[in-house]
């Protein structure tokens, strides 16, 4: 890491991320959706490593996304503290969303912050591709790291996927989709109402509707899936 740790600046951030620059890796990134114009071209194979050296840190947190570069942007999605995150925060940064890559990041940091219910809702409700697509990246995320929330609460977010399970545009069916999945195959108690309901969108007239259904359908009930829920309704049961 060049020296980094807690104590690195921004400017100290910025000038290694300069010094790992690649054009090549930009032109891959572009490639995948990425907004290649202002990035360094630094994978996140290198980031994350990073993040870890240089701890979790608020205010510089701010500074870092407030620099536009897309690896400073992923740090500070990575290196800031969910705690201290607000509404007015994500709000800001949902402005600046401009690919799915530093949306999906950044709704893992929102995921865990205080106001994440209500972030849910609100940025589900926007009409911008990209910030409809946080309210569902959060969705899945929290369906998978957050192990000790209640399953009630994400039962709770059936209805909001069915309500915009018929906006066809490209990164939000897959975030759409993405969140059913994944609240699916959280457990044996949500498995059942999650597949019911993709086996409804599975048969809807809408296009869109359709191919979310449908491939929700082919995860939840392909038989990997089902074994490890089975084993998880297995281990709650204390067999």
């Amino acid at each position: 890491m060049a020296g980094l740790g807690r104590d690195a600046t921004v400017e100290d951030i910025l000038a290694h991320l300069g010094s790992l620059a690649s054009d090549r890796n930009r032109v891959g990134m572009a490639r995948y959706g990425i907004r290649a114009d202002r990035a360094f071209g630094v994978s996140n194979a290198v980031l994350r490593p990073l993040a870890k050296a240089i701890g979790r840190e608020h205010e510089r947190a701010q500074a870092l996304w407030a620099s536009g570069w897309r690896e400073a942007r992923l740090l500070a999605s990575f290196s800031d503290e969910p705690r201290l995150v607000t509404e007015a925060q994500a709000l800001s940064w949902a402005e600046d969303f401009d690919s799915w890559e530093i949306v999906d990041h950044a709704a893992d940091l929102f995921a865990d912050a205080p106001d994440a219910g209500r972030l849910i809702e609100v940025f589900a409700a926007d009409e911008r591709e990209f910030v409809r697509r946080a309210a569902f990246a959060m969705i899945a995320w929290a369906a998978v790291h957050q192990k000790k929330a209640p399953d009630e609460r994400f039962r709770a977010y059936l209805p909001l996927i069915e309500r915009h399970a018929t906006d066809p545009r490209n990164y939000v069916r897959k975030a759409v989709n993405w969140a059913l999945r994944q609240i699916g195959k959280r457990s044996p108690a949500l498995h059942e109402p999650a597949l019911a309901l993709a086996e409804r969108l599975a048969a809807s007239p809408d296009r869109t509707a359709r191919w979310i259904g449908a491939d929700a359908v082919r995860e939840l009930t392909d038989e990997k899936t089902l074994e490890r829920l089975h084993r998880r309704r297995r281990a709650s049961r204390g067999d």
